[in-house]
């Protein structure tokens, strides 16, 4: 299989969205290391034009530490050749119809030229405003998938999504693809996408027309987003749209081969190029960090709940092979979950043990310079127990100093202000991050172990490069050595 994957990617035009977004840096990476021999990559960018696109790809992509393996390999000079002689940097944004491409050549040029496109770009906030998680999660991929479609020679539509689509469901979740208008909320409410882009519309209108602020306008259709999702059995802004994309992708895809890979919580880099290669906070990441800075006392969770987390390069090994195993099969739809929970599954209870051992061993250093000790923290294990935690620790103590404030205004107003914001933050995370905390469901990733399956044993002792089985995770030596080392390293800069 390691073998086909790199003769998959040689001599093709590859186009990617989200080439500044975690994962699509991976991809891109992994491409040039891999297979020098790639035809030309086109990435889209949102940039105002050729020359901010590019600026983009240099600061946020190329020159980043990502690229010091190749950049060691290859020398500066070499490195900087390659990426003009097979990088295009296209300015646009997945949103509007053409992908905003405004260059009428360079989009008949790319429809001439382009085998495989591959879909990474995302909001993947949970709150996020519904008119935003609607233009790029939902009809950003119906736009991504029009525009494949005037591909000539379009071999395979490769689609990430989230496993997290399901819901809030419980059991072993199956890789079958969404039926257009489906819903989850059980109460037979059909799911219409045209009617929730105009209710979308009309909200945002009123809203527009009315006195309200900037800061107003975004947090109401943030809440319009959550609010429409609940209704129809979602937990959240990002996951519902994401559904949408998904039917969206389904049902209009006529015979172009659509691949769809269903990734679960996106950890740092195993192995390739280096291994706790990470940006930014993701998911478990803010918790991680937030203990380790001895802010976080308590958490919510099930001990005993799967956390089903994934390294970036085993998602981008898992769609190369995917890619690898569908191109060109004609009318195909595939769904691959690509995580954890099912193979080799770890717990948040052993997660928080890795972690405190991880801190109490090896401190951060505080602001003072000196060492940050934590304690092993208490775990709450429902709703109830996180609201009787809070208010007898903060809002019985914030209520006192509401009162003390009142008597002596001008001496404990900022802390009163302070805590109160602290609280509500608090409680809109947990609220937020509840379905995941306290998630009972696993991965089934059959049509996943079917791919790994068709690798080659021989092919794969020799050369490793495309591992993507979690059974080879092993969760003490990946989160302690790798994980919580990358997050130090590339997230607080320490």
């Amino acid at each position: 299989m390691e073998s086909n994957c790199v003769q998959f990617l040689g001599n093709k035009t590859i186009f990617i969205t989200g080439a500044p977004g975690f994962l699509a840096k991976v991809m891109v990476e992994k491409i040039l290391r891999l297979q020098p021999n790639v035809k030309k990559m086109y990435l889209l960018l949102r940039a105002s034009d050729n020359k901010a696109a590019m600026q983009r790809l240099r600061s946020e992509v190329v020159e980043i530490d990502l690229f010091r393996v190749l950049r060691k390999d290859l020398g500066e000079e070499n490195l900087n050749a390659l990426v003009r002689e097979k990088i295009v940097a296209v300015p646009g944004d997945i949103s509007v119809v053409n992908l905003g491409v405004k260059d009428s050549d360079l989009l008949q040029l790319m429809w001439s030229e382009i085998d495989v496109i591959i879909n990474i770009a995302a909001t993947t906030n949970f709150d996020e405003r519904y008119d935003i998680g609607l233009g790029i999660n939902t009809f950003g991929a119906l736009n991504v998938l029009n525009f494949a479609k005037k591909c000539v020679k379009g071999q395979l539509l490769l689609h990430v999504s989230t496993a997290y689509v399901c819901g809030e469901k419980s059991g072993l979740l199956l890789e079958k693809p969404f039926k257009m208008g489906e819903t989850l909320s059980g109460n037979k409410k059909v799911l219409d996408i045209n009617v929730e882009f105009e209710l979308m519309k009309q909200k945002l209108k009123e809203l527009e027309h009315q006195d309200l602020s900037p800061e107003e306008i975004s947090q109401a259709m943030k809440d319009l987003g959550m609010t429409r999702a609940k209704l129809h059995g979602w937990p959240n802004t990002y996951v519902f749209t994401k559904a949408m994309g998904e039917m969206l992708m389904g049902n209009f895809r006529e015979n172009l081969p659509l691949v769809i890979i269903r990734p679960t919580m996106i950890t740092s880099t195993m192995a390739e190029p280096f291994p706790g290669w990470i940006e930014g906070l993701r998911t478990i990441d803010s918790v991680i960090v937030a203990y380790g800075k001895g802010k976080l006392k308590c958490f919510l969770a099930d001990p005993n709940s799967v956390f089903d987390l994934i390294p970036a390069d085993m998602v981008v090994n898992a769609m190369i092979a995917a890619g690898t195993a569908h191109s060109g099969e004609t009318g195909t739809q595939a769904i691959y979950h690509v995580g954890s929970s099912c193979q080799n599954p770890v717990t948040f209870g052993k997660l928080h043990d890795i972690v405190a051992r991880y801190f109490t061993k090896s401190p951060l250093v505080g602001r003072n310079g000196s060492p940050i000790i934590v304690s092993k923290g208490t775990i709450l294990t429902t709703m109830g127990q996180f609201s009787l935690y809070m208010t007898l620790c903060y809002k019985l103590p914030l209520q006192i100093l509401r009162l003390i404030n009142i008597i002596y205004p001008w001496s404990h107003g900022d802390n009163y202000d302070d805590l109160s914001r602290k609280i509500r933050l608090a409680m809109r995370l947990v609220e937020l991050y509840q379905p995941y905390l306290l998630f009972k469901g696993i991965f089934d990733d059959l049509n996943t172990e079917q791919l790994r399956a068709r690798r080659n044993e021989k092919i794969k002792e020799l050369d490793g490069s495309f591992e993507f089985d979690p059974k080879s995770i092993i969760w003490d030596d990946y989160i302690a050595n790798t994980h919580i080392p990358g997050l130090i390293t590339y997230v607080l800069k320490q």
